[in-house]
């Protein structure tokens, strides 16, 4: 690299090691260089055996949110992870937080009676569900079900197939089974377990004797030793673990979340928000939890409806949704770790700001009377059960809308129970939350920015209304959309709020269908049954054998449990002649009309009789819309 005039030795030797002194801090300092550019890894990975994270669980030194909230997962998916274990398959990872020491609410995240631990130093954040399944399964503790009622999980094991499954009476009375394997992990725990083997052969072979079989044979009892270690070394199983370091701030980890989550980014978004609400104001994460839980039971003074059970996620967006005029989630950890969503500074004042702001919106958001309220418009717009929803948004932003339009705007109860209910009935038929919902409430708010009173409010929704229930909506787009065979379609439940709102009787009934959908509300079991006009088997005789077109939306109607099992599979045009002689010609056109069917309907051609259908259907749904409207010419 270097040339050099000639020169002595001596200093020719000199300006090399100069210059090599030179090319060494050059080298030295790219390196540097080089070293400060590299990202700086968030993450270390701590590979944990099963029974040590689980110890670490019960003495608190590691926070478990999750058994603070209700357990989605079925006992057969825990059982299928105990499974996998066994067989030695990969069952995923773990990912652990350092929570920052200003986290002083982290002591009320996770609980055990050898809890030793003030807070924990590190917050499950993924794999939540995994551990607290194996937390269940092998200590005998009791999990949140959906319901959110307390329950245990219990699986069963059969010591010589080796072989697990669901706990059911039958593995609890049969002997060669272990009704509950946390009884064989207490029993070790308790220095026990050669009692308990003893005893499990003593069992094993009563329930024999009683059969007139062998006894235990020696080797069959070396095989259950066998199999009973290897149950207690699922304690031993090495689980990928990465631990997420204390330098990395909120959005840093939720970032990571969606990194390294694809397909359950919501589930983990929403869950790793309420591990920041649990750690920062525990008292706002027990009051969502409890409203949510109240949902589902019914009693006085709770949150309970047939409309929507809640979950925490919901709550969260119409806090924030309400309080800080944002629709995403994602501003919820923004909010909780002190951004101002306005500069862009975070602050341990705007944080407390925030909390405030947040617990004074969740106020609002849970007052019993604004809920029920809200929840009733929906019986107003047609819509007597959540069934009949297709989207939970309507519920979430439209309650939004409404206690905006209450508080914000001050708009008279009356014209807002109006617009409210028109904007549910125009939200619902048209999947207007379907693409981007998050996007379009985002545009919602931005543009109620300008609005300065409650006539604004109130105009600017009927024009969004208006906007998207257009005449070529109803003549065209909706019959397009009846034009399925989806068992879940928003044009097939807007049909069927619409006879509600227009108090249409069943089909040859005289009774109201409102009342069928009211009827046993605190159940699921609907009162009424749905039924193919053109009846399945019927068409499948006349050459019709795909499902794709026998189930068209158009081919069906409710009708009362008698009535169906009248029709049962016969031709229409048959069963209608009995319905005409029962009811009398004027009540039988009325019925039919009334229900969206036309003239001589039984004798069409089937693909003809769809078509005018639909444009029927669409026409009973633009009557409701304009029934809701207040439109005097109906």
């Amino acid at each position: 690299v270097f040339s050099f005039a000639p020169r002595p030795n001596r200093l020719k030797n000199n300006y090399v090691l100069y210059y090599s002194l030179i090319f060494k801090s050059y080298l030295k300092l790219k390196l540097n260089i080089y070293q400060s550019n590299m990202a700086i890894e968030l993450y270390e990975r701590i590979d944990r055996r099963i029974g040590d994270i689980i110890a670490d669980i019960q003495c608190g030194r590691v926070g478990l949110p999750d058994l603070q909230r209700p357990f989605v997962w079925k006992d057969n998916k825990v059982r299928d992870l105990l499974d996998s274990m066994m067989s030695g398959f990969p069952i995923g990872y773990v990912m652990l937080w350092s929570a920052p020491e200003n986290y002083e609410n982290t002591s009320s995240i996770g609980v055990g009676v050898k809890k030793t631990f003030s807070r924990p130093s590190d917050l499950v954040i993924d794999g939540q569900q995994r551990l607290t399944s194996l937390l269940a399964a092998m200590t005998g503790d009791t999990v949140k079900g959906k319901d959110f009622k307390s329950r245990r999980i219990r699986i069963s094991y059969n010591p010589l197939e080796n072989r697990f499954e669901v706990w059911s009476q039958a593995y609890e009375k049969d002997t060669n089974w272990i009704s509950d394997i946390s009884t064989v992990f207490i029993a070790d725990e308790e220095h026990n377990l050669s009692r308990y083997l003893r005893t499990l052969y003593k069992r094993i072979n009563e329930g024999r004797e009683k059969k007139e079989f062998d006894l235990l044979s020696e080797d069959e009892q070396d095989q259950i030793d066998d199999n009973i270690r290897n149950l207690l070394s699922l304690r031993d199983y090495m689980l990928p673990t990465l631990r997420i370091k204390v330098l990395a701030d909120e959005e840093q980890v939720a970032e990571i979340f969606k990194r390294v989550n694809s397909g359950g980014q919501n589930l983990n978004e929403n869950n790793f928000i309420e591990t920041l609400l649990a750690v920062y104001d525990n008292e706002i994460h027990d009051k969502i939890l409890q409203f949510c839980e109240d949902s589902r039971t019914p009693a006085d003074h709770t949150s309970f409806n047939r409309i929507i059970e809640l979950e925490s996620s919901h709550l969260i967006r119409m806090v924030v949704g309400y309080g800080f005029r944002r629709a995403r989630l994602s501003y919820a950890y923004k909010l909780l770790r002190g951004k101002d969503l306005e500069t862009g500074i975070i602050s341990n004042e705007q944080r407390e700001a925030n909390l405030n702001k947040f617990k004074n919106a969740l106020d609002v958001v849970t007052d019993l009377n604004n809920w029920h309220s809200f929840l009733n418009l929906f019986g107003e717009a047609g819509y007597l059960k959540g069934q009949l929803l297709s989207s939970r948004y309507v519920v979430v932003f439209g309650y939004i809308l409404y206690l905006i339009g209450k508080y914000d705007y001050k708009v008279p109860m009356q014209e807002l129970r109006h617009i409210i209910t028109l904007w549910i009935f125009m939200s619902t038929v048209t999947s207007y939350y379907s693409s981007s919902p998050e996007s379009t409430v985002e545009r919602l708010f931005a543009d109620l920015r300008n609005i300065k009173d409650p006539q604004q409010y109130i105009s600017y929704l009927k024009n969004e209304i208006s906007t998207n229930l257009t005449d070529d909506f109803f003549k065209v787009t909706l019959p397009q959309n009846l034009n399925s065979s989806s068992a879940i379609s928003p044009a097939w439940s807007a049909y069927l709020a619409s006879l509600n709102v227009l108090g249409t009787q069943l089909l040859f009934s005289t009774t109201p269908a409102s009342k069928y959908w009211l009827a046993g509300t605190h159940g699921t079991k609907s009162s009424i049954d749905k039924h193919h006009l053109f009846p399945k088997n019927y068409l499948a005789k006349i050459g019709i054998d795909h499902d794709r077109d026998r189930n068209q939306i158009a081919n069906f109607t409710y009708l009362d449990y008698g009535t169906n099992i009248d029709i049962s599979d016969d031709p229409p045009a048959e069963y209608i002649e009995r319905y005409r002689r029962k009811l009398g010609e004027e009540d039988y056109i009325r019925t039919c009309e009334e229900n969206a069917l036309p003239d001589d309907w039984a004798h069409l051609n089937y693909f003809d009789f769809l078509e005018k259908r639909r444009k029927l259907m669409a026409n009973i749904i633009n009557k409701a819309y304009r029934k809701l409207k207040g439109d005097v010419a109906l």
